[in-house]
């Protein structure tokens, strides 16, 4: 098989007719192809669904397919194995890591527990399965202030990894007993309250949609706060929820701060609306790492399978159960 020049050109098509070969392949093989927001547009065109991390984990495990492939990064193929562990769940490039997942190892997580013997574990879904099964519950972006909110008052809460949600948690429940772990996606913290400030004044009849993982959400509330832009302007979302408020509004213009795939998703939900990043560089080069050609050779070959030690998905999947018995877990990374 060639790959033509639109490949080398950055199209991420590698010819024509390759996405039907996509299909007809996961056909054969009684598989259901599963996109993240944050994918190329390319590869969140073919999949079957599009979504954020979990929704596509819980899709994974309701549809009716005996392989699974999830087309995002590491963590969240584990995340559908630890939900549907008698299914095939393959990732087209297992190199695919994350940043967030990285910045706290199960070692560390242990460490920290023993210096808080009692506090409850809330552990973001963007974490690896080792650190699932060492989690009381996980929580999303758009369910971490219920999850905490649903621990007694007088509990210590040790929430994880990323420091700007926690931060947004926090705040929002006045908790003085939460202790925030210092991690974060190397993308959403590299987009800051300076840009976003600059971008709210040359766009001052636009509306912000701002993900709780980013460098800039404390900014977002300030500008509200602070009257620069109106606060019924200003939504602090998940890639879910954002989605949802696309469809939802009615305004002409919307500064985007995430990584730069969901404005894909966005321009199909509410093509009207003129969609514009806030940093057009907050690109995850391991979500990007999903190619076609990556995305054929899964779908041709069974690379790469996932694999999840039963032990640690049964205690993982527990943490994740108690997340969705808690409510309004679909909004997701």
């Amino acid at each position: 098989m060639t790959v033509t020049a639109d490949v080398q050109a950055g199209t991420g098509v590698p010819y024509p007719g390759w996405a039907d070969e996509v299909r007809e392949l996961a056909r054969r093989r009684n598989a259901v192809l599963l996109a993240h927001n944050y994918q190329l547009p390319a590869i969140q065109d073919v999949a079957d669904h599009v979504g954020d991390s979990l929704a596509l984990s819980r899709i994974a495990a309701e549809v009716d397919a005996e392989t699974i492939v999830f087309c995002g990064v590491h963590f969240m193929a584990e995340t559908a194995k630890i939900l549907s562990p008698e299914k095939t769940v393959l990732i087209p490039d297992a190199r695919a890591g994350c940043s967030l997942a990285d910045s706290i190892t199960v070692d560390e997580l242990r460490s920290w527990k023993a210096e808080h013997p009692g506090a409850v574990v809330v552990s973001y879904v963007n974490t690896t399965a080792a650190v699932k099964a060492e989690t009381d519950i996980c929580c999303t972006s758009s369910n971490a202030v219920d999850v905490v909110a649903s621990i007694p008052e007088d509990r210590e809460v040790l929430f994880l990894p990323d420091q700007f949600l926690g931060a947004h948690v926090r705040r929002t429940l006045d908790r003085k007993n939460m202790h925030v772990w210092a991690g974060e996606c190397h993308v959403h913290a590299g987009i800051n309250g300076a840009e976003l400030t600059a971008q709210a004044e040359a766009h001052p009849d636009a509306e912000l949609f701002v993900h709780p993982e980013c460098g800039c959400a404390t900014s977002a509330l300030y500008l509200a706060g602070s009257g620069t832009v109106p606060a019924d302007r200003v939504k602090i979302l998940s890639t879910g929820g954002m989605v949802d408020a696309a469809r939802a509004s009615h305004a002409k213009s919307v500064l985007v701060a995430t990584e730069v795939g969901m404005l894909h998703q966005l321009r199909r939900a509410a093509p009207e609306i003129d969609f514009r990043a806030v940093n057009e560089r907050a690109s995850c080069t391991y979500m990007k790492m999903i190619t076609p050609m990556a995305l054929l050779r899964s779908v041709r070959e069974g690379t790469d399978e996932v694999h999840v030690d039963p032990e640690l998905a049964a205690r993982g999947r527990a943490a994740v159960e108690r997340m969705i018995a808690i409510g309004r877990p679909g909004g997701g990374e």
